[in-house]
């Protein structure tokens, strides 16, 4: 039987280890997430409205100058690929993801999927893109899904989704697989953002489920909403966890508390930190899912200035230990 150490032989070991600096366990606090995961605070410009468009190195540099280090863009605000890059560069700011709709929204808005991908392939990489996201799912061409004469087009989104079949998002799917490998093949990722509609019961599953299973996960990876999943009534990192590989980005969006799960383009949102989603959790859970591209970006209405409530987001990320 080993005889228990006496109090000297414990100083003593003490006293070597002290040597070593190592005489107790470290106590310093936790680094904050971005900071000790060595990433930097995102923002998808969506969340500034039309004062980007108006003044855009003037924003940019607003942004930069809060702590955002780097930007999503959706849409081309009806620059060159060249003028974005010089912009972005001016201001210090990366931009290594883009929304592009499947459809053009209006005429003149910017590059499609449905359009010319080697000339958005060239704009992307003038932009150092790596990732080109579809940010909402197509509209099917049927008469029953037109937008309506003075209708909103969120009013027309919800509306359309609403009437979505397992075969509608199928559909998607194989839109986004044919996209996904012209892009691969020119150096660029394809991915896709959720709102809420998708997960609307559809049979047995929901359409989010429909598109998971039937896109190519070389293909078509995931960029989560955790604002949306949560406004659906889903656990972000419950959704993360169910599905490893697939997710490489992530909005990083607040909803006020009370806001009822739903699956028609509702929610009551509010700053990063304000809110009900346990970011202590799901930061890490995203990170360790291999997200690495984190975007701040909020719904209106606002309570405060857009580039305030910006403000307020990066200051709750920036400190936030995770």
């Amino acid at each position: 039987m080993t005889p228990f150490p006496s109090r000297r032989a414990l100083l003593g070991g003490a006293a070597a280890l002290a040597g070593l600096g190592l005489t107790r366990l470290s106590t310093a606090a936790p680094a904050p997430f971005f900071k000790g995961a060595g990433l930097p605070v995102g923002l998808q410009l969506y969340t500034l409205g039309d004062v980007v468009g108006k003044d855009l190195a003037g924003t940019l540099k607003a942004v930069a100058d809060i702590g955002y280090g780097a930007v999503e863009l959706p849409g081309f605000y009806g620059r060159t690929a060249g003028e974005l890059a010089a912009a972005f560069k001016a201001a210090g700011l990366v931009c290594e993801s883009a929304h592009v709709p499947g459809h053009p929204w209006a005429p003149g808005q910017g590059p499609s999927l449905s359009g010319n991908l080697d000339a958005l392939a060239r704009d992307a990489h003038t932009l150092g893109l790596k990732f080109i996201v579809m940010p909402m799912f197509n509209i099917p061409d049927r008469p029953e899904m037109k937008p309506r004469d003075g209708e909103d087009f969120g009013v027309t989104l919800a509306r359309v989704a609403a009437q979505f079949t397992a075969d509608d998002w199928k559909a998607q799917a194989a839109f986004l697989n044919e996209k996904g490998a012209v892009l691969k093949k020119a150096g660029l990722q394809l991915a896709y953002h959720n709102h809420n509609p998708e997960f609307a019961a559809v049979g047995g599953a929901t359409g989010y489920d429909i598109l998971l299973a039937e896109t190519d996960p070389e293909l078509v990876k995931m960029e989560m909403d955790a604002g949306w999943v949560a406004a659906a009534g889903h656990d972000p990192v419950a959704l993360l966890e169910a599905h490893p590989g697939r997710f490489r980005l992530m909005h990083v969006k607040d909803l006020k508390a009370g806001t009822a799960p739903n699956t028609g383009l509702k929610m009551d949102p509010t700053e990063v930190g304000g809110g009900i989603l346990e970011w202590h959790r799901i930061l890490p859970a995203a990170h360790a899912a291999g997200i690495r591209h984190f975007y701040v970006e909020q719904e209106p209405p606002f309570a405060r200035p857009r580039l305030e409530a910006a403000r307020v987001s990066f200051r709750y990320l920036d400190r936030l230990a995770a």
